[in-house]
């Protein structure tokens, strides 16, 4: 359908109605489709017959029958029955298992649930499930709080997924930016290569990242975590939470951490089998290839696993293959989103959104605020909804149009809505992510947001100034900056408002422990 007619602050209503209904209902899926609709109705004289037929017809359908749109879809089933797997297995429980053996001091407790958490990295929801259960007793025992467990568990959760290209959330942010570049007719980036340049400016999710072994290593800590932190050395614990816990398969039964980590090396190395010989990682690679690529490692690195738990006697091969399939269902709602996604942005096309957003912005906002804005935007609207993926679905298409027509640099527009889009995920009470780390650390909700916060509200003030840096010196440097100024700002913090917490071993706890007994 092409565009014949100017609709001028009309062509905004599809994206108010979707932002609006998000968050109102916090269900972004019925917002999007509201919003694809609305557009339709717009465009179709507010005839509703037609507007329904066209916005399956027009802007849902054309989506689905396209080549490259049908190959995101598929590797995300593929992607949903291989996660599925891994935490099933039980490998991913031993791994981490066996790292805890190793923990003697509260620094070094600190220090292995962050490097499970980042190691066990195929789902934000799987990780604070698997990592929690298993480092609990130790954080107990080093009179580490609940609330410091719970921050670990959600800082090496999403912030990990939204840094790898190869999982779900590389796939989503990859089908959304492959239908803008095709929409602006831009060639000189790939989907691909947009996401792995973008990775050095997702400064909120490095910085993230930094924060926990910066405060593990210091013992420094300030506002609401200072107070959880004082009271679990004093073996004062907040209670725990009436939730049910969540056991993972196989926790019981003796299974290697090779359960895990074969199937990721086959990955891994079918990956770059099929790719290298393309030219890859130091040329461009056609989408299409790449996705054969991906859909064949994560095949193959499934029927891998589904051997080894036969082998260590997990489950039977029957039970693997049930399971897999089951889990191709995992991601539905994520390709629900990404169709609905494609459709949005369709419609936005033919009213003419992208280019009314750009008239405004080219007379009233500086072009180097441009990036640091659309941090704040996808921040808020992820904070108010609980969801990166549907913030992604929503400002992707309108932050890629405005960095092109308006000069700005595309990679660091979207390494901002990426960012902003996880504080949201990583902070908000109503993310599934910050449900889950405080269900796996046993600590309540809310014990959790509110200590939490502060050091998120920290990273993300010097991710703003990053964001704004970066758009006069678009260098990766801009990142190691942040990274510098986000340790001399926590430093300066904890030392004017904040207490040390000394990094006891677990002699000194014992000792005590005796010494409280006596009394």
């Amino acid at each position: 359908m092409e565009q014949t007619v100017y609709y001028g602050i009309l062509s905004l209503v599809p994206i108010i109605v979707t932002i609006g209904l998000v968050l109102w209902t916090k269900n972004v899926i019925l917002s999007l489709f509201a919003g694809v609709f609305s557009g339709a109705l717009i465009v179709c004289n507010y005839a509703p017959m037609e507007a329904l037929k066209a916005t399956i017809g027009d802007y849902i359908i054309p989506r689905l029958m396209d080549s490259y749109n049908a190959g995101i879809m598929v590797l995300l089933v593929f992607i949903g029955g291989f996660v599925t797997l891994l935490e099933k297995s039980g490998g991913a429980h031993a791994f981490a298992a066996s790292v805890a053996k190793f923990v003697d001091t509260r620094c070094k407790t600190q220090l292995a649930a962050w490097l499970g958490g980042i190691i066990i990295f195929f789902s934000e929801l799987g990780t604070p499930m698997i990592v929690g259960p298993i480092f609990n007793p130790s954080f107990r025992k080093m009179r580490i709080s609940k609330e410091k467990m719970a921050w670990i568990l959600d800082t090496t959760s999403s912030p990990v997924c939204v840094l790898l290209p190869f999982f779900g959330w590389g796939a989503t942010v990859m089908g959304i930016l492959a239908v803008e570049f095709e929409a602006l007719g831009i060639t000189n980036l790939t989907d691909w290569s947009a996401f792995c340049q973008a990775i050095p400016y997702q400064i909120y999710p490095i910085l993230c990242l930094i924060m926990v072994p910066l405060v593990a290593f210091s013992g420094k800590e300030f506002s609401a975590m200072a107070k959880a932190e004082k009271n679990a050395r004093k073996g004062v614990f907040s209670p725990a939470p009436g939730e049910e816990k969540f056991t993972p398969v196989a926790v019981d039964k003796k299974v290697s951490p090779l359960v895990v980590i074969i199937p990721l090396i086959v990955m891994l190395t079918v990956f770059f089998a099929n790719l290298v010989p393309l030219g890859f990682p130091t040329q461009a690679v056609p989408g299409g290839k790449m996705r054969i690529a991906l859909i064949s490692s994560y095949l193959l690195a499934a029927v891998t696993m589904i051997i080894l738990m036969k082998f260590y006697k997990v489950m039977s091969i029957n039970e693997g293959i049930k399971t897999y399939i089951k889990g191709c269902n995992k991601l539905f709602d994520c390709i629900m989103l990404l169709i609905l996604a494609w459709g949005l942005s369709t419609v936005d096309g033919v009213l003419g959104t992208s280019e009314f957003i750009v008239q405004i912005a080219r007379d009233t906002i500086p072009v180097w605020s441009v990036p640091a804005i659309i941090f704040i935007i996808a921040a808020i609207m992820s904070f108010a909804t609980g969801t990166s993926w549907g913030t992604y679905a929503i400002v992707l298409p309108i932050a890629v149009p405005m960095a092109h027509h308006l000069g700005v640099d595309m990679i660091v527009t979207i390494g901002a809505v990426l960012s902003g889009g996880l504080f949201g995920d990583h902070c908000s009470p109503v993310s599934d992510t910050t449900i889950l780390s405080s269900i796996g650390a046993e600590c309540e909700l809310m014990n959790h947001t509110w200590t939490q916060l502060p050091y998120a509200a920290l990273v993300a003030g010097v991710s703003l100034v990053g964001y704004i840096v970066a758009a006069f010196f678009n260098t990766p440097v801009v990142t190691v900056i942040c990274a510098a100024a986000l340790i001399f700002v926590y430093l300066v913090i904890a030392k004017f408002k904040g207490i040390t917490i000394e990094n006891l071993s677990l002699a000194d706890v014992e000792k005590l422990e005796a010494e409280e007994q006596n009394i």
